[in-house]
């Protein structure tokens, strides 16, 4: 795809290049120690071309993906900083927006972000005075214009790359929408039929919105029956029969290990796909494993 030179960093240049991308995903403690996502981002440092650093997933308080940005920064990983508009009003959205510029975070991806009532603190207000759209736009306009929403201009504007989420299946009136505020590159939902994603694709591809946005399949393995429970029930997942049956039919003992050779057999088979920018894999909790999953799926370690 077509990406102005200035975009910084690893993920923008393999988007550039049409290099095979792959990014994975971290959350930040529930704490003021960093010490873990330190020890992280040094194992995933080489293998991904960026983690996202989640923020208060879930509608759960943890610390914030712009302090957990700059950790990971500090360790040599780039990071994508995820933005919520639960939290926010428009004003702290820029302001943040500004801070990612200044402290050199290559990549955001903003988010409408889960409902506080599912979260650790259900009475909490929920903001949303902006949705993910109105964000993104905000954001390239802020970047391309250096202008904020109040029409002022600021002096120096942030040069990151724009991300945003997707459902990767059904009719992609959303991703056109997303694409059309600024997203340049998606994220989507947990891919286990790769069939039904190639063709979901195809229709992507066919309006043009893969030269203008780049596509990162979500995957991950199912380590745990409850865990394939959990996963099947997420909006615009589809778990297909075989896979139910696969991971069901081994000992619950051996259940984690086939979940890692399912992901990284899914991670192969959507490289196949020509018009796939890359993958996004999310271990969570275990994202020792995200080396293993790569090297298995023919994805060595990054220079």
């Amino acid at each position: 795809m077509s990406l102005p030179p200035e975009r910084p960093g690893r993920l923008a240049a393999a988007l550039r290049t049409g290099r095979f991308a792959v990014t994975a995903e971290v959350a930040p403690p529930r704490g003021a120690d960093v010490g873990g996502l330190r020890e992280t981002a040094r194992l995933l440092r080489g293998w991904v071309d960026a983690a996202n650093v989640t923020d208060n997933q879930g509608a759960r308080v943890r610390m914030s993906s712009l302090a957990g940005s700059v950790v990971l920064l500090a360790e040599g990983l780039a990071p994508v900083m995820q933005m919520t508009c639960r939290d926010r009003n428009r004003i702290a959205l820029q302001s943040d927006l500004l801070a990612a510029g200044a402290l050199g975070i290559p990549n955001v991806l903003l988010m409408t972000g889960d409902r506080p009532e599912h979260g650790d603190h259900p009475d909490a207000v929920a903001v949303y005075d902006l949705d993910s759209d109105a964000l993104a736009t905000t954001a390239r306009a802020l970047r391309d214009d250096a202008t904020l929403l109040s029409g002022e201009a600021v002096t120096t504007p942030p040069r990151y790359l724009i991300g945003a989420v997707d459902l990767g299946s059904g009719e992609p009136d959303r991703l056109v929408r997303k694409v059309a505020s600024g997203a340049e590159f998606v994220q989507t939902q947990f891919v286990f039929d790769v069939a039904a994603f190639a063709a979901w694709l195809r229709r992507v591809d066919d309006l043009g919105l893969t030269r203008r946005c780049g596509i990162l399949a979500g995957v991950g393995p199912i380590r745990s029956r409850r865990a394939l429970d959990v996963v099947t029930a997420l909006p615009g997942v589809t778990v297909p029969a075989a896979v139910r049956r696969r991971l069901r039919g081994v000992p619950a003992h051996r259940l984690a290990e086939e979940g890692m050779a399912l992901c990284a057999e899914t991670v192969a088979a959507l490289r196949e796909l020509p018009a796939l920018a890359g993958v996004h894999v999310m271990a969570v909790a275990y994202e020792r494993g995200v080396p293993e999953i790569l090297t298995a799926a023919g994805l060595g370690r990054a220079a």
